[in-house]
C-alpha cells in the first residue's frame, strides 16, 4: 500500500494534457496539478458517480484523454458502469481506482469483503481490454508511462493507505476552491466549447 498523494505526484509527471477527474484524490490533486483548468473535481458529494461522469466526458470528447481517480466505494455503488464502459470502449478513458479497504471520508467503515475482492478481476470480467493492479509505488512508477499510451479503456487498481476523516464535512479543511459551475466554465473555456 502507498500514499495517494505520492502516487498522484508520479502521475502528474506523465499526465500530458489529459482531463483529470480527481475523485477521491481531489484533496491532494488540487495542490499537485499544474493544469487546474483541465481538472474536474466534483467533490465528495459525487460518491458513486465519478467513473460515470468521466466516462460521459470521454465519450463527448473522444479526442481528449480522460483520466478518473475513482475509489472502491464509488465503484461498488455503480458496478454497472464497468460493463457499459467496456462495451462502448472509449479509446481515451483511463480508470484508476484507489482501494483503501474502507469508506475513509465517512469515518473509516470497512468496505464489504475488502481483503478478498479483486477489482482488477471485476474490470477484466466486465471486458476492459487493459487491466493492471499495483500495491507498491515502485511498480506503479515503472509502468505509468506505458499505461497512459495504451488505447483505452484501461483500468488500474491501486492499493492506497487509508486517510480516515472523522470530522463532519463542514469542519474539514476545504480543498475545493471552485464551485462546480466554475469548474465546468473553466473546462469549457479550456476546450473551446461555446455554450
Amino acid at each position: 500500500m502507498f500514499e495517494t498523494a505520492e502516487m498522484l505526484r508520479i502521475f502528474q509527471r506523465h499526465r500530458g494534457d489529459a482531463i483529470v477527474v480527481p475523485g477521491r484524490g481531489g484533496r491532494h490533486w488540487t495542490e499537485i496539478s499544474t493544469q487546474p483548468n483541465r481538472d474536474v473535481p466534483l467533490g465528495d458529494p459525487a460518491m458513486g458517480g465519478h467513473a460515470s461522469f468521466a466516462f460521459g466526458l470521454a465519450m463527448a470528447r473522444p479526442d481528449e484523454k480522460v483520466v478518473v481517480f475513482d475509489s472502491e466505494g464509488d465503484l461498488l455503488m455503480g458496478l454497472g458502469a464497468l460493463a457499459t464502459i467496456a462495451e462502448l470502449k472509449p479509446k481515451n478513458f483511463y480508470h484508476f481506482m484507489l482501494d483503501n479497504e474502507c469508506y475513509a471520508t465517512t469515518g473509516g467503515q470497512p468496505v464489504a469483503n475488502a481483503k478478498s475482492i479483486s477489482y482488477d478481476g471485476l474490470a477484466r470480467g466486465a471486458g476492459y481490454p487493459h487491466v493492471f493492479a499495483f500495491d507498491d509505488l515502485e511498480g506503479f512508477a515503472i509502468n505509468i508511462e506505458r499505461i497512459l499510451v495504451l488505447t483505452g479503456p484501461v483500468f488500474v487498481a491501486l492499493k492506497v493507505l487509508p486517510e480516515i476523516q472523522n470530522d463532519p464535512i463542514g469542519r474539514r479543511k476545504r480543498w475545493q476552491m471552485r464551485s462546480r459551475e466554475q469548474v465546468l466554465t473553466d473546462l469549457r473555456q479550456e476546450l473551446g466549447v461555446v455554450v
